[in-house]
Formats: C-alpha cells, structure tokens, sequence
C-alpha cells in the first residue's frame, strides 16, 4: 500500500510539473514549432483572440499607438498572420530578408489589382486625399526618416502613403520587422518589398497551398486594403474615416479568378 501511495504521489508531481511548464511557455508566447520555423522574426507579438468582424476597426484602433481622430483605422497596422514570413526572402543561413528572389507574376498582378483600389494614378507617390498637409517632396525621393518626420510633423490628418497607402502604424511595424534603415528611400522597389509582406500574412501561401478558401484570402486583404470591397460590395472599414470600397465585389472576385485560375 505506500508503495502504490509513492508511485501515485510521483506521477501527481510530474503531471504538476508538465502543467507549470506549459503555463510558463504559453504566458511567453512560444509556438510549438518554434517562432523561427521560417528563420525569420514574427511581425508582431503574438496576439490575443482576434475580434469580430463587427468590432473589428474599433478593436484594431484600439491596439495603434499613433491613430488619431480621422486617420484610418485597421489597414495592416496589426498583422492578420504574426508567424507569416515575408515573401520571395531567402530562408537559408538564417540571416533576415536574404537574398531578395523574383516574385512570380501573379504577386505582380495583385499588388497591380490592390493598388487601382488604393492609389489611383499616383500610384508609387500617392498621398491619401485627406492629407491638408502634404509631403515636401515626392515619396519616392523621401527617405523612410523623412516620411516620420512629415507624420510627426502634421498630426491629426490621414498619413496613408504610397502605392499601398500604408498608413503609420503599418509603415513603421513592416520597416522595423525588415530592419530597413531610416536611410533608405521609399523607392518602389522597397513599396512592392513592404506589400510582399502583407499579401503573405493575409494568407497567400495558405492559398496557393489550398489550405485557405479563396473568399478567406480576399476578406483577409480587404482586412488590409479599405479600397478592397467584402462580399457586401462594401469595405471592411465603410465608414470609419472616410473609407469605402474603389472597387465592386463582382470586379474583385473576378480579377482575382484571372490571376489565380485554379
């Protein structure tokens, strides 16, 4: 009977020690595969359940330190995919974002399809419309230090930059997660180079492995891009700033059938 009684206790300690272990490792946030499955670093921390889609541009604006009152909310600035590597990066010697490797043509033609929602004919320096205080220069002669000194500059208005229209928190989480530096010119080499990024953590790779439905890809990039519509014909964000869908639903859906036919 002690002999059973000890044998009991034993295996008591070390489930309490395996439950103690896993508690300790889910309060730091760690993957089971390990954050750097892909060598490379997590956009974001790891987030908590993710909000509804009702709530979502409230609970998003909730998380960017630098939303103001009229400035978009949502828009890329919390990655949908925390674990997404960015796309067409070299994976091997661990090194981050090396070498760059060529895109396949269908990236191309998304980001072609994104940006005739978001830029219009700007496109690599476009500015969103309800800037009343633009940039001094084109922002592809800025430098990314010159672009935070024109937000910190003029706060209060929308920011949304580029053939993406990223907004701040957006800008300044993809450029600290690929250690561009503040020298480095927002050229759109380094514009197509941030977007990657984003079309990855919407799910590009689940997708074209067939391990996402093709409706939960596009919400992901409407989720991304307010120019994009969801299956309403409406934008995620309609309303909130100022935002509204630039294209309709049927567009969408069928661009997206011609650049991804299978």
């Amino acid at each position: 009977m002690p002999l059973r009684m000890s044998a009991l206790a034993l295996i008591m300690t070390f489930l309490a020690l395996l439950l103690c272990t896993a508690a300790a490792v889910s309060a730091q946030g760690y993957s089971l595969v390990g954050n750097q499955f892909f060598l490379q670093k997590a956009s974001a921390p790891m987030p908590g359940p993710a909000p509804s889609a009702a709530s979502a541009p409230q609970a998003i604006a909730s998380l960017l330190p630098d939303t103001l009152p009229g400035a978009d909310q949502g828009r890329g600035a919390v990655s949908l995919n925390p674990g997404a590597a960015s796309l067409f990066r070299g994976r091997s010697g661990g090194g981050l974002f090396a070498p760059v490797l060529k895109a396949p043509p269908s990236v191309k033609r998304l980001l072609d399809l994104i940006a005739s929602a978001e830029a219009g004919k700007a496109q690599y320096d476009a500015v969103q419309y309800g800037a009343s205080r633009k940039p001094p220069k084109k922002p592809t002669s800025m430098t990314i230090a010159e672009i935070n000194a024109w937000i910190d500059a003029t706060p209060g208005q929308p920011h949304a930059i580029g053939r993406y229209q990223m907004i701040p928190a957006t800008l300044r989480r993809l450029v600290k997660h690929q250690g561009v530096k503040p020298q480095a010119r927002f050229s759109p080499e380094l514009q197509d180079q941030l977007a990657h990024q984003l079309i990855e953590e919407a799910g590009y790779s689940a997708f074209l492995a067939s391990a996402m439905p093709r409706k939960t890809f596009m919400l992901n990039l409407a989720k991304i891009w307010a120019g994009l519509p969801v299956s309403t014909g409406k934008s995620y964000y309609e309303g909130y700033a100022g935002n509204s869908a630039s294209l309709t639903w049927a567009h969408f859906k069928s661009e997206m059938q011609r650049i991804f036919p299978s």
